[in-house]
């Protein structure tokens, strides 16, 4: 008489293997194809505008010669457990422009993407992002080493447009993500787009459901996020091509100071003259003038002070810069004495004012003046 447990191994029958899950063949590509007549980025890209806009060198190339690259990932930091499990790059060949996605549908497809992502950035010249500096580039880099592939991570070239978008237009819009910039600077509106914080938890649901639906909204966003690239760029370098093709006076203001940044005085008073109207007046004056003091034009800065004074523009400050020009350029101690007298009577109604060195260059140069005779 057979015992409970042989009853039991007998029914059984002989053990079978744990099912086995197929080894992915590829991740998935998904491709969209944008007319040429959408966009109006250049054939040639001039490194000069480049070099001014991101303050780095760059050759002169074509726009084939550009992948545009965007990423969606599982979470917003650099760490271990970050995988960006969507990579979508965009480029332009010959009759349009083409938007390629690799997605990882689970995290044993991850080798694959980033192989596909290799070859891309492999035939590109320059790379194109949108904070990739940051985020993208570095997150990129990392999954490669871990899945030790980092012999195939493409150093390339790189245009990051938020802190050019930034330098541009931040002074205006204050915000400069990129759909505040679709709507502000391209006058373009998404319809129903997914917020980019719910991303990953698309992602982790579709692990869990397997339903692709919850994907689709996710793919629209990041090829969409890719064409913005490409005319965010266009308009970034025809205004550092062009500066006074802009419209805004705090645009205008904010190109004058990356000219001046990267030492091209000349473009940046040129900014500034364009700049000074209105609520912009005060600071484009104030820049232009210090732009002509450093040249050592001090002439033409002297000529900025004294409209800023006839339009009681900067307070006592306009006034001092008067009286140190006079005192150390023109040797004119009598027109810096009453430069000073009226910055006291200015200052003494002003918060927050230095009347202790006021007095002190008044008295200093009242001894000057009598000492000259």
């Amino acid at each position: 008489m057979l015992s409970l447990r042989e009853k039991l191994k007998a029914s059984a029958g002989a053990p079978r293997p744990a099912p086995r899950r197929e080894a992915p063949r590829d991740c998935m590509l998904k491709e969209t194809h944008v007319p040429l007549s959408a966009f109006t980025l250049p054939d040639h890209i001039p490194g000069a505008a480049l070099e001014i806009m991101q303050g780095t060198a760059y050759p002169d190339f074509r726009r084939e010669e550009i992948c545009f690259l965007d990423t969606e990932t599982t979470g917003l930091s650099h760490g271990a457990g970050t995988v960006a499990f969507l990579v979508g790059v965009g480029f332009f060949d010959g009759d349009g422009f083409t938007v390629r996605q690799y997605l990882m549908r689970d995290y044993d497809e991850e080798a694959l993407l980033l192989h596909h992502v290799s070859e891309e950035m492999g035939r590109s010249k320059v790379l194109c992002t949108f904070n990739g500096a940051s985020f993208d580039l570095p997150l990129l880099e990392s999954r490669f080493t871990m899945q030790r592939m980092r012999d195939q991570y493409p150093e390339k070239p790189h245009v990051d447009l938020l802190p050019a978008s930034r330098r541009v237009w931040k002074l205006r819009l204050k915000k400069c993500n990129l759909t505040s910039l679709e709507a502000a600077v391209l006058g373009l509106e998404r319809q129903d787009d997914l917020p980019g914080a719910l991303v990953p938890e698309r992602y982790f649901s579709f692990l869990q459901t397997r339903d692709f639906a919850l994907l689709e909204d996710v793919l629209d966003h990041n090829a969409q996020d890719i064409i913005s690239l490409a005319h965010i760029l266009d308009r970034l370098l025809r205004l550092h091509e062009s500066p006074l093709t802009a419209q805004d006076p705090e645009d205008l203001f904010s190109l004058g100071r990356v000219f001046e940044r990267r030492g091209r005085r000349d473009g940046a008073r040129m900014c500034y003259r364009a700049a000074d109207q209105g609520s912009m007046s005060l600071l484009a004056r104030g820049r232009m003038a210090d732009c002509y003091r450093r040249d050592g034009d001090w002439e033409a800065a002297e000529g900025v002070y004294r409209r800023m004074v006839r339009d009681r523009q900067g307070g006592a400050a306009p006034l001092i810069a008067l009286a140190k020009i006079s005192e150390h350029r023109k040797r004119d101690i009598p027109a810096a004495i009453e430069y000073t007298r009226r910055a006291i009577v200015i200052a003494a109604d002003s918060e927050g004012a230095d009347m202790a060195a006021l007095q002190k260059r008044y008295q200093r140069l009242m001894t000057k003046a009598r000492r000259n005779g």
